[in-house]
């Protein structure tokens, strides 16, 4: 994982995502989940990009899973963009840069 995605937890999220001042991407995950080991180096890659106008956040789901409950994440990889604290778009399941770059995007 680079070393501009942060990995979050129900401690910081709040800290991290929702007083965030930039959009933030987070990824709900699970190290047992092979779409969300595909689709890590393509965070890695948006996180170094997108530097100071996006925050890439981490959230494994196994160890947060009140989060996971709170934004009903039922299928990982669940990524979830938000915005001034809103949840403001979705990805579910595996998903290209393209895409990703789209929606980021979209709400920049």
């Amino acid at each position: 994982m680079a070393d501009k995605v942060i990995k979050a937890s129900e401690n910081d999220f709040e800290e991290e995502v929702i007083n965030a001042e930039i959009p933030v991407l987070v990824d709900f995950w699970a190290p047992w989940c092979g779409p969300c080991k595909a689709v890590a180096p393509v965070l890695d890659e948006i996180a170094n990009e997108y530097q100071n106008k996006v925050k890439v956040v981490k959230v494994n789901v196994d160890d947060n899973q009140n989060l996971a409950q709170e934004y009903q994440v039922t299928s990982i990889p669940n990524i979830i963009f938000f915005k001034e604290g809103e949840q403001v778009e979705q990805q579910v399941g595996f998903a290209s840069k393209d895409g990703l770059m789209s929606k980021i995007d979209s709400i920049t």
